[in-house]
């Protein structure tokens, strides 16, 4: 065991846990931050993405000791005040999820994404968005929702 520090969504968290551990298991069961969702383990999928200093990471195969010090977003910090992020609000209004399973993983990865720069074209969000992966098939109203909430959050 060994003390981990890091900011998890604004927040100093400071923990007692094995330092080899995946941070996924560390989000869901220590700090309870479940819309992480565990799926293939490998960092394939991208369900389990957060973002570690605005970068998007597979929690999955992402030791804890790993994020000592930084600053670590999971998608239950995305909405400020109740208002859900611009992202959010798109994926519901172009109907990108069925059994929202992908979801958090899409959004914090098109977050990550437009951090950067806003205005991307279709073919720079499809490269970017190609290792998340949807087993429902949105991935055409996953591009669409996350160039209009690129425009919406200009």
């Amino acid at each position: 065991m060994s003390p981990i520090s890091f900011t998890l969504n604004e927040r100093a968290v400071r923990l007692e846990v094995d330092a080899s551990r995946k941070l996924i298991w560390v989000l869901r069961t220590e700090l309870a931050m479940t819309g992480t969702k565990p799926s293939c383990a490998r960092g394939l999928c991208g369900a389990c993405t957060v973002l570690v200093d605005d970068r998007p990471v597979r929690s999955c195969i992402t030791r804890v000791e790993s994020v000592r010090g930084k600053r670590v977003v999971t998608i239950e910090a995305l909405a400020k005040d109740g208002e859900l992020h611009p992202l959010q609000k798109a994926f519901i209004r172009h109907d990108a999820l069925q059994c929202g399973f992908c979801t958090p993983g899409m959004i914090l990865t098109a977050y990550g994404l437009l951090r950067d720069k806003r205005k991307r074209s279709r073919r720079e969000i499809a490269r970017a968005m190609d290792g998340n992966l949807c087993r429902c098939g949105a991935h055409t109203r996953i591009l669409d929702a996350i160039e209009s909430a690129a425009a919406e959050m200009k």
